[in-house]
């Protein structure tokens, strides 16, 4: 066999192993939280593009929500601002709230939206401010400490929550076959805006849509054990006595969070996936073996891969 034939063979092997999760998951919605190296290495960024246009052509609708935290930080660093976090999170004044608008809004999303384009697609950008998308409220963070009499009010500022989300202007892109782009600032009832984390917005994306996944791209192969071997699948219950185990912590655990309330709100199953393996959403979606863990809220039905609930 020659080496174009071999190469055409394995190609073929691929294809035929795809084909019955391209019939499954034809017409079905996933919502994609971008986010990590996966939006900063080029080599990446053009993958993650053709993954979109390649999931678009064979029926599947890809709904994209991206964050962009380095990018607001590299940009306020050059105005001469500091980034200043608590417990993770941005505090977002005025004037950091324009820069997140300007790279969120702007520089990032059409960057993603000018690449979806450039290899095939059809990409539409929007924030939470386009069609009445994503309503906000500030979110009010609580800290307890042993030397506090009282809790204590901690105020970051522009930052928000998910109140609810006017997905009908989402719906009117995926029927005309347009790959929705969403940069994750909401608008509050007092007219202001607020950066929201990305992941609760994709989560919030995928109840309202009725979505088959959310996929959450990662720095991490996904949420590994406390030997850091990686989990492939894991419900409800697990996710509770690995959360007391103390084994889910930190960054993972506001993904572990979504994830479940995407699931039990009616998404088919979460999967949190590795940004940094090339052709990521392809692999998760289209082979047996994924590339993450896959988080679901009920058991396997009859016939029915365990990657794919």
């Amino acid at each position: 066999m020659s080496v174009a034939t071999e190469r055409a063979h394995k190609i073929a092997q691929v294809l035929t192993e795809a084909l019955p999760y391209i019939r499954r998951f034809r017409g079905k919605t996933m919502v994609i939280k971008y986010g990590g190296n996966a939006m900063v290495e080029q080599s990446l960024k053009e993958g993650f593009a053709r993954d979109l246009v390649l999931m678009k052509l064979v029926g599947i609708n890809p709904v994209v929500v991206h964050g962009g935290g380095p990018q607001i930080g590299s940009l306020l660093a050059r105005l001469g601002k500091d980034s200043e976090f608590v417990q993770g999170m941005r505090v977002t004044d005025s004037e950091t709230m324009d820069v997140v608008e300007m790279v969120l809004g702007g520089l990032v999303n059409k960057e993603i939206v000018n690449l979806i384009n450039r290899h095939g697609g059809a990409a539409v950008g929007l924030t939470g401010k386009d069609g009445d998308l994503i309503h906000a409220r500030k979110l009010i963070l609580r800290r307890d400490a042993p030397e506090l009499k009282a809790t204590e009010i901690l105020d970051l500022g522009h930052v928000g929550e998910v109140e609810r989300v006017n997905a009908s202007v989402v719906d009117m892109l995926i029927r005309g076959e347009f790959i929705p782009v969403i940069a994750p600032i909401g608008v509050g009832a007092d007219g202001f805006s607020y950066n929201i984390n990305a992941d609760l917005v994709a989560g919030r994306m995928a109840e309202v849509l009725g979505a088959e996944k959310l996929l959450l791209l990662t720095n991490t192969p996904g949420l590994l054990d406390a030997s850091g071997e990686l989990i492939g699948e894991l419900d409800a219950e697990k996710v509770a006595e690995l959360i007391r185990q103390g084994v889910i912590t930190g960054g993972m655990l506001p993904k572990i969070e979504c994830a479940l309330n995407a699931v039990h709100a009616g998404v088919r199953s979460a999967h949190i996936i590795d940004g940094r393996v090339e052709h990521a959403l392809l692999l998760d979606l289209f082979t047996d073996e994924g590339v993450g863990t896959l988080v679901h809220g009920k058991e396997t039905t009859d016939g029915e891969q365990g990657r794919h609930l």
